[in-house]
């Protein structure tokens, strides 16, 4: 009796998990047509990153209101070398080694050993990951004061890719992979243009689309404010993105807590720059220079914004539609792996396609005569969840009067550095948060820590895993 129940019970579970899109709108695509929207999906991606890769960060808080450099179609060859793509095709081995159920851990493990240079949310998880603290608490603000920060969103675009028409089975996904380097807004910026992507394979209004991927995030969360923000004021000002972004700018691009971008027109935030993601697909009217132009023009992160638009884009118009004057340079390099992967385009192509054939069926699709029919899933918010340890008001140099040194300390490019284990350092400071900075390396060493005169359970941690960073 007790093994009948056992099998039961198992067989509810199944159930439950596979009849997600019970009853769910049907709707058809050719297995040409599917193939067509992906090969657009990662060209844009592709396109896109190499077309602002020259203007990185380098407009903090303002508009490039120069020239851009001119396109030219061996550009896209900068695409090989970007960790906008090769990161993202780190998980996406891991989904083909393992299948869709692969969890946080076996994306951490993945992670881990990767020898490519990163930074922010990706560097302080895997230096994490290197320490024994496994996903998903690598990206937990408990460990990882980036959070917040940008770099799941960059890295969630194959995730919308083998997921058409399926946010749910995308969200699900997004919270294996996202836990390994972000949280909370971080997390959700990543189901937000997966979520754009899911959608894009069946519409083809940039405002549905937008809002397809807003459904896929909490209603209360600070980036859905964001973005809700972004829709009404491009419903008011929808033939002036200029005097949208400065609004945005004005509200949204300050109290940055990443500890780089504290107090300064740095902002590497995910949803400021998913804001500009989504003001390149409103402004730009499917035209596909014009959303790479718009994305990039608003600045920070201009090269990652613009690939996440244009490999959306991409989906909405497909490959062939794609303007030559952009995809010219693609077949030249089609079958060039990646760095630091297994894929070439036409590789990275082929698996996405065959993971989408595989989500489609496990939702209940089929495909008959070289039709899909997919069943559409109703997109489910994720659970809300939001960190913020409160508003930088201050950054204080170790030159600073609230910073003492005692014993055998040496002042190096902008860092006090000790070997003597003797040494003490004191911050004074007033306020409910504190974050150090400092250089890490294999040199580096561990310190104890102490807040009103009680030892801390925290450690300041000096050393780094060789090529980790």
């Amino acid at each position: 009796m007790k093994n009948l129940k056992f099998v039961l019970f198992l067989v509810q579970i199944v159930l439950f998990e596979f009849g997600l899109s019970a009853g769910a709108k049907q709707i058809q695509i050719s297995t040409d047509e599917l193939l067509d929207k992906i090969k657009g999906g990662w060209a844009g991606q592709m396109i896109g990153v190499a077309f602002g890769a020259p203007t990185e960060f380098r407009a903090q808080g303002r508009i490039i209101e120069e020239d851009l450099p001119p396109w030219e179609p061996k550009r896209v060859e900068n695409a090989i070398h970007q960790d906008d793509l090769y990161v993202e095709m780190t998980f996406l081995k891991v989904l083909e080694k393992y299948g869709l159920k692969a969890r946080s851990k076996d994306f951490g493990e993945a992670f881990k050993d990767s020898k490519y240079s990163l930074w922010h949310a990706n560097a302080a998880a895997r230096r994490n990951l290197n320490r024994g603290i496994n996903a998903p608490w690598s990206g937990h603000p408990k460990y990882n004061m980036h959070a917040n920060d940008i770099d799941f969103q960059i890295e969630a675009d194959f995730i919308g890719l083998i997921s058409p028409g399926l946010p749910r089975f995308l969200n699900r996904i997004c919270n294996e992979v996202g836990r390994v380097m972000n949280y909370g807004d971080g997390l959700y910026g990543g189901m937000f243009i997966g979520g754009m992507y899911a959608a894009a394979f069946f519409e083809q209004d940039p405002v549905k689309v937008v809002k397809a991927g807003l459904a896929c995030i909490p209603e209360k969360s600070s980036y859905a404010a964001v973005i809700n923000d972004l829709l009404d004021l491009y419903e008011r000002y929808g033939n002036d993105w200029k005097k949208v972004w400065r609004i945005i700018e004005e509200r949204w691009d300050r109290d940055d807590v990443c500890p780089d971008g504290a107090l300064s027109g740095f902002n590497i935030d995910a949803k400021l720059n998913g804001a500009y993601v989504a003001m390149g697909l409103l402004f730009g009217g499917k035209d596909f220079e014009k959303t790479m132009e718009i994305s990039t023009r608003c600045g920070q992160d201009s090269d990652c914004n613009p690939s996440s638009a244009a490999g959306i884009l991409g989906v909405m118009l497909g490959y062939e539609k794609i303007p030559d004057k952009f995809k010219s340079g693609i077949p030249k390099i089609a079958d060039t792996k990646f760095e630091f992967t297994d894929y070439s385009f036409n590789e990275v192509v082929r698996i996405t396609e065959r993971l989408a054939l595989e989500q489609i069926k496990m939702a209940g699709g089929n495909i008959v005569d070289g039709k899909i029919i997919v069943p559409l899933q109703k997109p489910k918010a994720a659970k809300l969840e939001q960190w913020s340890p409160g508003v930088p008001f201050k950054v204080i140099p170790v030159k600073s009067n609230d910073c003492k040194f005692e014993g055998n300390w040496r002042f190096d490019n902008g860092n006090m550095i000790s070997e003597d284990a003797s040494a003490t350092a004191t911050l004074n400071f007033m306020g409910v948060a504190v974050a150090i900075v400092g250089q890490l390396g294999q040199d580096g060493g561990r310190a104890d820590v102490y807040v009103d005169g009680r030892k801390s359970s925290i450690v300041l941690d000096a050393y780094i895993v060789k090529n980790t960073y």
